[in-house]
């Protein structure tokens, strides 16, 4: 499973611990940037790579970081074919797996401590979609709203 990362300064720190977790896991991790802290960049440019490269390459996930995630999930939504969501608790993680077929984890570095990105990082990537036709149906008609 090919999984992107992306974010800005406020979450580079964030990013370079999940990465190195998801190494450790032996997942295959493409860092999309930022590479290097630097406090005038600007997460547009990042997380949109990432939310490409994601929509190209179907199975793969991404996970992008900032201070509230928000905005950052905002981004990767204007890329057709992502249904990015912010994750804040297990709950919300599992629902916007099985029933969304979530494809982008967003997390706030002020928003979540690090051990809880973690364990929101591996629910994310081990929770399935349902395939319930429910959901399915609705997927399809946010791809009819996305042009896809």
């Amino acid at each position: 499973m090919k999984i992107y990362l992306a974010t800005d300064h406020a979450g580079f720190a964030f990013k370079e611990k999940i990465k190195a977790f998801l190494q450790e896991e032996s997942f295959d991790v493409v860092d999309c940037g930022a590479f290097f802290y630097d406090k005038h960049d600007d997460y547009p440019d990042f997380i949109s790579i990432a939310s490409e490269k994601v929509a190209e390459h179907s199975g793969s996930f991404g996970i992008v970081f900032g201070k509230s995630g928000a905005g950052e999930c905002m981004v990767a939504n204007k890329i057709k074919g992502i249904r990015a969501f912010l994750g804040v608790s297990e709950k919300n993680v599992q629902l916007a797996r099985q029933h969304n077929d979530a494809n982008v984890l967003s997390l706030g570095s002020e928003i979540v401590s690090e051990e809880r990105a973690l364990g929101l990082v591996k629910l994310f990537l081990q929770t399935p979609f349902s395939n319930e036709e429910r959901h399915v149906r609705r997927i399809e008609k946010i791809r009819k709203i996305e042009g896809l």
